[in-house]
C-alpha cells in the first residue's frame, strides 16, 4: 500500500509550515505501508498540477493532504471540501480569487471518505488534541481537497482521501499575540502518524459522538 501525504510550503510572513515541518518527520514506512512525502506551492493553481501529477506517478491508495489553520487549538481532520474559492488574501502566485467555482464541472461538495472519526479519536486516545472539522475554509487548503475529493469521486477506484489542518507549532509563536493556540512540531508529527495508523486500519468509530451548534 502507498500513501501520498503533502504539505504547504511556507506563506505569507512565516519562516516555515508547520504542515510541511512535521511530515518531515514522519517515518518512511508505517504499517508496511510506503509513505510518500510532497511539498506543494501554497497557490491555487500550482498546488493541484503538483499533486496531481504525484497522483498519476505513485497511484497511492490513500492521500492526505495537511494543511497550516493558524488559530485552531487543536488538529482538525476535515470532514468536507466545498466548491468555493474565496481569498481574503493572495496566495503565494498573487492570485486572489473571489466568490469563484473551483470547478465548474464539480459537485457543490465532497465528503472524505476516510474515517476522520476514528483518526481524532486515535489521536485523542494518545493525549493529542484533536476534533472533526467541518469547515476547510475557502483558501488553497479547502482547493486542493476540493480538487483531490472530485479526482476520487469521479475515477472508479478504492482511493481514499482527505485533508488535515494542523495548529500553529510552539516553534513559530514568538511574533505572534499572547495566548495564541500552538501545538509542538513533535506533538503534530506524533499525531498526523497516528490519523495515518487510523486511515491505513479503516477503522470505524461512527459512534464518536461530534458536530458543531453554530
Amino acid at each position: 500500500m502507498k500513501i501520498l501525504i503533502t504539505g504547504f510550503e511556507e506563506f505569507g510572513e512565516e519562516a516555515f509550515n508547520p504542515s510541511w515541518e512535521a511530515i518531515k518527520r514522519l517515518p518512511d514506512e508505517v504499517m508496511k505501508c510506503q509513505i510518500i512525502k510532497l511539498q506543494i506551492p501554497t497557490s491555487f493553481n500550482r498546488s493541484w498540477e503538483v499533486v496531481e501529477h504525484a497522483m498519476e506517478l505513485h497511484r497511492p491508495d490513500i492521500i492526505l493532504c495537511v494543511g497550516l489553520a493558524g488559530g485552531r487549538p487543536a488538529i482538525t481532520p476535515e470532514k468536507v471540501a466545498i466548491n468555493l474559492a474565496e481569498a481574503r488574501i493572495p496566495d503565494n502566485d498573487g492570485d486572489q480569487p473571489i466568490d469563484q467555482v473551483i470547478r465548474p464541472d464539480g459537485e457543490t461538495a465532497y465528503f472524505t471518505n476516510l474515517p476522520i472519526k476514528a483518526m481524532v479519536k486515535k489521536m485523542r486516545d494518545a493525549g493529542i488534541q484533536a476534533d472533526v472539522s467541518y469547515t476547510a475554509g475557502t483558501f488553497v487548503c479547502n482547493a486542493i481537497m476540493y480538487h483531490v475529493l472530485h479526482t476520487v469521486y469521479q475515477s472508479e477506484t478504492t482511493m481514499k482521501a482527505g485533508f488535515i489542518h494542523v495548529p500553529y507549532a510552539t516553534e513559530q509563536l514568538e511574533d505572534k499575540p499572547r495566548g495564541t493556540p500552538a501545538m509542538s512540531l513533535d506533538s503534530i508529527s506524533h499525531g498526523l502518524l497516528l490519523a495515518l495508523e487510523a486511515a491505513i486500519a479503516q477503522e470505524d468509530a461512527m459512534e464518536f459522538e461530534s458536530g458543531t451548534i453554530s
